[in-house]
């Protein structure tokens, strides 16, 4: 299938849902099946040192499909949704100008919606809160500074966990340097980008994610995670930054730091990534990824071809056509 350079608005696919619902291996096959390139729209997986424990694609299957902004970021360099979205918009217009359907996988729900509704240009914080907030954060900790945030800028503070010192922190920055709160930016929202968009949503039942999460977790140990971890620790980053806060790298950090078992990280790690599925699942069921266009939702995880029947399969692919 090619994508018709004729349109206004050329489509691009979006593949969402929770940490191990089966994003990945749905965009496989329905990149196969319409010739399309599969564009990360994952916050961890744009980061290279960390290939085993935020799931990226295998060389292996990025040798069957083209994959993009997989594994393009060092984790000493913070990502952001303004970059994630002038990147993603670049290899979309690359894979349209190749004649191939742009396919969006990932579950950080911030980048979809950066296209779909447009992203606020907020202002560059100055170096003085800058200052202000790494000062806080090393003085206080971040439980302090959600708290002091709560003060100034409630709405931002009440979707922000306390302990997410990165986010606290950029938080604090913009109220310092604008006057204005995060939410209140995000709300001002610019144009969304020039696409159309149809979206298909993985929402399987809670029971099947924690098994997959479990099952996941031990094949990752298999294949590395440990020794993964131990080289970022050993790039002596800042444990501020994104890649140092993934799922499993704070647990598997501590049990080489001694402090527990390999069994008790495992079991931390599959709680934490546990409460954030149920965050994610949340999210997306209450946000309109497509903006009013086709929304396509799955009850159940995808785990391959051998799982759906060519019929299931059929059925997304024409769902996709349809719209082109």
């Amino acid at each position: 299938m090619t994508v018709e350079a004729a349109s206004a608005e050329p489509l691009a696919l979006i593949v969402a849902g929770p940490t191990a619902s089966g994003k990945s291996a749905l965009a496989m096959v329905l990149a196969e099946e319409l010739g399309g390139v599969v564009i990360n729209a994952d916050s961890m997986q744009v980061y290279r040192e960390l290939r085993v424990l935020t799931a990226r694609p295998t060389v292996e299957e990025e040798a069957l499909v083209r994959h993009a902004l997989y594994g393009v970021r060092p984790a000493a360099e913070a990502g952001s949704v303004a970059w994630w979205r002038g990147a993603a918009l670049a290899e979309m217009k690359a894979a349209r100008d190749a004649g191939r359907l742009p396919i969006l996988c990932g579950g950080t729900g911030m980048y979809f919606l950066s296209l779909t509704q447009g992203l606020s240009e907020i202002p560059p914080p100055s170096e003085a809160a800058r200052a202000e907030a790494r000062g806080k954060l090393a003085e206080q900790g971040p439980a302090a500074l959600h708290a002091e945030l709560a003060e100034y800028d409630p709405r931002t503070a009440a979707r922000l966990r306390p302990t997410d010192a990165q986010r606290l922190a950029r938080a604090w920055e913009v109220w310092r340097s604008t006057g204005r709160g995060i939410s209140d930016w995000q709300e001002a929202a610019g144009e969304k980008a020039p696409w159309r968009f149809a979206a298909i949503r993985l929402d399987p039942p809670r029971e099947d994610l924690r098994a997959a999460i479990a099952t996941r977790f031990a094949d990752m140990l298999q294949e590395g995670a440990l020794e993964e971890v131990r080289a970022l620790l050993a790039l002596a980053l800042d444990p501020s930054l994104p890649a140092m806060r993934a799922h499993g790298v704070p647990e598997l950090s501590a049990h080489l730091r001694g402090e527990i078992s390999l069994c008790e990280a495992s079991r931390r790690a599959g709680l934490v990534t546990g409460q954030y599925t149920k965050r994610q699942a949340t999210w997306f069921r209450h946000h309109d990824l497509a903006e009013n266009a086709a929304m396509h939702t799955i009850h159940a995880r995808f785990a391959g071809r051998a799982q759906f029947s060519e019929r299931c399969i059929a059925d997304l692919v024409n769902f996709i056509r349809s719209l082109t």
